[in-house]
């Protein structure tokens, strides 16, 4: 396999720098000849010519394609890991071309090169595993888009808010505003929770009450807390009913639904309301409490 990927790349780069400098190379002998040097020193100084000339063509071709590819990647909805990426990748593969041509030039086998090359690269993986592993983690990430940038998620009990998603770490911004940066690999291998990823939020409370109100009334008071919040949505429609009887009380559940960014709100503006109805409506807000009786012989 690595033989016909040498040999492909071979002919390849052999047929553009044969186009490209091999005239150059015969042109600038004969004029170091000319000069007075002999032909070994004169082939030497053409090949040295050639190769400064090529590279700094390459160069500059090398900016405007990098350059070309900048903004094409701008106009994408890539996050800006995957940018960063793909353009680095990009100017890698163009410098390895650019390098491969200019050795060829110096006549260096192009072959024997991708091979040295080859076995760097594998030698260099091998060392740097644990990197490489964080490496594809991160791509597979900006691939499968779990999350983005700005996205509010729970990792390894980790929650806050997707400041930066890199290539080898991701950092998130928790409530408290600590920066903590996750390894790719460990979050590609953990359980993700992403609360921003849908447009709506259902918010989940149960409040308790005492036996002597009647279920309907606990109902009514808290469906009356519910309609006083213009934030929670009619659909999907608001739910409350009884959930438990506890020893000291009886339990009922709300469910409402709100916009993403309104369930904090939501939350605590609801638990506040909830127990401003339950005094106006008679509602006794009951706890678990212990009632002894004493007997006189």
């Amino acid at each position: 396999m690595s033989d016909s990927v040498g040999e492909a790349v071979t002919g390849a780069v052999g047929d553009a720098v044969g186009d490209a400098v091999g005239g150059a190379v015969g042109d600038a002998t004969e004029l170091f000849t000319t000069l007075g040097m002999d032909t070994v020193k004169a082939a030497m100084a053409a090949k040295l010519l050639s190769a400064l000339i090529l590279a700094l063509i390459s160069l500059i071709i090398i900016k405007i394609i990098t350059r070309i590819l900048y903004n094409i990647f701008e106009k994408t909805h890539f996050e800006r890991g995957m940018k960063d990426f793909l353009l680095s990748a990009s100017k890698v593969c163009l410098w390895f071309i650019a390098a491969t041509m200019v050795a060829t030039t110096l006549g260096v086998d192009a072959a024997s090169l991708v091979a040295v090359l080859s076995v760097a690269g594998l030698a260099l993986s091998l060392s740097i595993q644990g990197i490489m592993t964080n490496l594809f983690s991160g791509i597979t990430l900006l691939a499968t888009r779990p999350f983005l940038s700005g996205d509010y998620v729970e990792i390894n009990s980790v929650s806050g808010t997707v400041c930066t998603i890199g290539l080898f770490y991701t950092t998130v911004i928790t409530a408290d505003n600590k920066s903590i940066s996750i390894p790719n690999n460990e979050i590609t291998s953990s359980k993700v929770i992403n609360y921003t990823h849908e447009p709506m939020r259902r918010v989940e409370l149960c409040f308790s009450a005492s036996y002597d109100n009647s279920t309907q009334q606990v109902k009514d008071a808290l469906m009356e807390a519910i309609n006083a919040d213009s934030r929670i949505l009619t659909e999907p429609v608001p739910f409350v009913g009884l959930s438990a009887f506890k020893d000291s009380c009886i339990e009922y559940i709300i469910r409402v639904w709100c916009k993403g960014d309104d369930y904090w709100p939501v939350y605590y503006a609801l638990n506040e309301s909830v127990r401003e109805s339950f005094k106006r409506n008679g509602v006794e807000m009951s706890y678990n409490h212990l009632n002894v009786h004493m007997v006189k012989d």
